[in-house]
């Protein structure tokens, strides 16, 4: 599973904790690393220097009356991961973590963000902020009401603050004689000015008909049909989520890491489609293919990105009514429509219809897992020959498979941050190696490995964990026991239209029975080049139910308490990806069941057989099958004779007695033969 902030809905964390046993206090770091009390003040050399810009913001928060103003981590349509243009957070504080809330005071500069990044807050921030070791409105307010004064005013962005935030810090400032103050304009562009990275210009492109599984005005069509039998009779559908503009109009770019979006809104009438975005970015070809040189009800009119605000509050004054997914759309153009004229719901009617792929969407993201498949057998055999020489680190790794995924046909870059973690790292939530921070990959400590594609055809997301030599008892029950909680979970057959919160628990039992859990989510949505964590699809509370031709990764997972480290820990992710299909049942009903797309076969080395039931095992062993049967004729058509011959010994069928392994280069020598006759 991909690692998403999981402090920030809508992008709940989905992973876990599980401790062993009686783990010991927790050692948080209490002493911070910056020592701003001596004098002369120790600062390691990583920090970055903001005094001047703080004198600058609070000359700007003067102007506008205010005594303090909140800088949020997001950016206006609400998205996973943000621009360079949008990372005000870590220009105005030097912290670039994924996930803070900043606030200044005309005295005070405080961050506040969760125990991922304590140690990288303090080694990013200068003396100017105070880190807060917390999360959540309610410490950010208590804080505010003891450094600014009664009737004080308390600033922010609307269009960064998404409808919940607002009723948050709204609600928690009722009767505290403070004042929660929309400003429109962003005072910390207003003082960033030149320095600010340039809005995206590249071109914003057609995706092929090849990679789409119906055409923009099928979908305009569709979603049109859907506000007509709408029981409130909405006029209009405003879409915020970057992904549904791309989606809807079979467009993308990059604007935004990871994820091949561009900056848009789209405001869907009857009779009239309204595309907010910079058209300077569309060439001729992309023009005539929206058909925005017209006027009627299949012409794309392109108005400029800047004025959605002041156009949907012009919109709403007349007699309208105005569909919205409340998860999306910011206060900043929720506080526009008047109540009267607000259609709301949790997701806008593009978020749930595009979560069911269709057919040809659906042959689309298994091909894409296959070639996902070969260039992660490509790694992994690399590992095994050269993880015992002592020359592979977690982020030189990180980077050679990025190398085979861009190999790929079809690839367009990763699908999030490769998640590359040997021993303890791997008990970390977030952990990404860097060039600077890094261990050596052992082969005597377990192997994480988190990462996923971008692919015209699909979104690939997967997670394999792997021990090159002699792992612990424990270490191979707890990886037994999360394969079980994946194998459990991905055979389940259920009643269609059930949430899948409730099926989510048999991810878990394995844990359970031996008084092992984890704290988070199992699983997330996946998109067709788009987002690799879709919402609203998945195994939590705020889900849709599960329906036929959704995709979702299955990620049950075990790891030590966050914090906790000595020598053994470790961490355990497996996570595939899912289509929801038919299950064929003994009597008449509609039933549901889980077909796996992920084809990278398990480590062998780290499975107790004798845990399995008689079911898991041949579940197991018809699993290997299907990878042999889809990935090996691949495998053999590239002439990869190596890897072909590592995926025939690691898909072999397992048997209640440990098999017995025959060497990479016996089998080698064996396939080779076999291709050659």
């Amino acid at each position: 599973m991909a690692l998403v902030p999981w402090a920030c809905c809508p992008w709940l964390v989905l992973l876990c904790a599980c401790a062993w046993g009686n783990p010991k206090p927790v050692d948080l770091q209490t002493k911070d690393v910056r020592n701003c009390s001596s004098s002369p003040q120790y600062l390691p050399v990583t920090v970055v220097n903001t005094t001047e810009k703080l004198t600058a913001l609070r000359q700007q928060m003067h102007t506008h009356n205010l005594s303090a103003y909140i800088i949020p981590d997001t950016d206006a349509h609400m998205s996973e991961y943000i621009g360079e243009h949008d990372k005000r957070l870590a220009w105005i504080t030097g912290f670039t973590g994924s996930a803070g809330t900043a606030v200044v005071t005309m005295g005070k500069a405080g961050l506040w963000t969760d125990s991922r990044y304590w140690t990288q807050a303090e080694r990013e921030m200068d003396c100017n902020w105070e880190l807060h070791k917390e999360v959540g409105t309610a410490p950010i307010v208590n804080w505010l009401l003891t450094e600014i004064p009664a009737r004080g005013h308390v600033g922010f962005d609307p269009l960064l603050f998404s409808i919940a935030s607002w009723e948050s810090y709204e609600m928690a400032f009722r009767g505290s004689d403070r004042e929660l103050v929309s400003i429109i304009s962003n005072l910390v562009d207003l003082v960033w000015e030149s320095e600010r990275p340039p809005a995206p210009s590249q071109p914003i492109y057609v995706l092929q008909e090849t990679f789409t599984g119906s055409t923009w005005q099928e979908k305009v069509s569709s979603i049109r049909s859907q506000m007509q039998k709408h029981h409130k009779a909405p006029t209009a559908l405003l879409l915020s989520a970057l992904d549904e503009t791309a989606w809807l109009f079979n467009l993308r770019s990059s604007d935004i890491p990871y994820n091949p979006f561009f900056y848009s809104y789209t405001l869907l009438t009857d009779s009239s489609i309204r595309l907010f975005v910079n058209k300077s970015r569309f060439n001729s070809e992309t023009l005539q293919y929206l058909n925005s040189s017209c006027t009627g009800s299949m012409c794309v009119q392109l108005e400029d990105y800047s004025q959605v605000h002041d156009s949907i509050q012009a919109y709403a004054s007349g007699a309208v009514r105005i569909w919205i997914g409340m998860t999306y759309t910011t206060y900043g153009l929720y506080k526009v429509i008047p109540k009267e004229k607000l259609v709301a719901d949790t997701y806008s009617p593009v978020m749930v219809t595009k979560a069911v792929k269709n057919n040809k969407e659906q042959a689309l993201l298994r091909a894409s897992h296959v070639r996902d498949a070969v260039a992660m057998i490509r790694y992994l055999v690399w590992l095994e020959k050269n993880v015992p020489k002592g020359i592979v680190d977690e982020f030189s790794g990180a980077e050679l498979l990025d190398k085979f995924r861009g190999e790929e046909e079809f690839s367009s870059g990763p699908s999030f941050k490769t998640i590359s973690a040997s021993g303890l790292n791997a008990a970390l939530a977030h952990y990404s190696p860097t060039k600077e921070f890094h261990r050596k990959l052992s082969s005597d400590e377990m192997y994480l490995l988190d990462s996923g594609g971008q692919y015209w055809d699909g979104t690939t997301d997967i997670t394999r964990t792997v021990h090159w030599g002699t792992p612990s008892a424990f270490q191979k029950e707890a990886y037994t026991r999360v394969l079980i909680g994946n194998i459990d979970l991905s055979r389940l057959v259920f009643p269609a239209a059930i949430s899948g919160r409730v099926i989510e628990a048999f991810a878990r039992r394995a844990l359970w029975n031996v008084g092992l859990n984890y704290g988070h989510g199992t699983g997330h949505g996946i998109g067709n080049f788009l987002c690799v964590h879709e919402w609203p699809v998945g195994f939590q509370s705020s889900s849709i139910t599960m329906g036929k031709g959704m995709f979702t990764s299955i990620a049950p997972l075990c790891l030590p308490e966050p914090g906790y480290y000595q020598d053994g820990e470790f961490g355990i992710r497996l996570e595939d990806v899912a289509l929801v299909v038919e299950a064929k049942t003994k009597y008449p009903g509609t039933y549901l069941t889980f077909e796996v797309v992920s084809l990278v076969p398990y480590d062998k080395n780290l499975i107790d057989v004798n845990l399995l039931s008689p079911e898991q095992l041949q579940y197991l062993n018809h699993y290997y099958q299907t990878i042999r049967e889809k990935v090996g004729p691949e495998l053999q058509r590239r002439q990869l004779l190596e890897e072909l011959a590592w995926l025939q010994q690691h898909t072999e069928p397992l048997s209640a007695k440990a098999p017995h392994i025959t060497s990479l280069f016996s089998l080698l020598a064996v396939s080779t033969l076999v291709i050659l006759s």
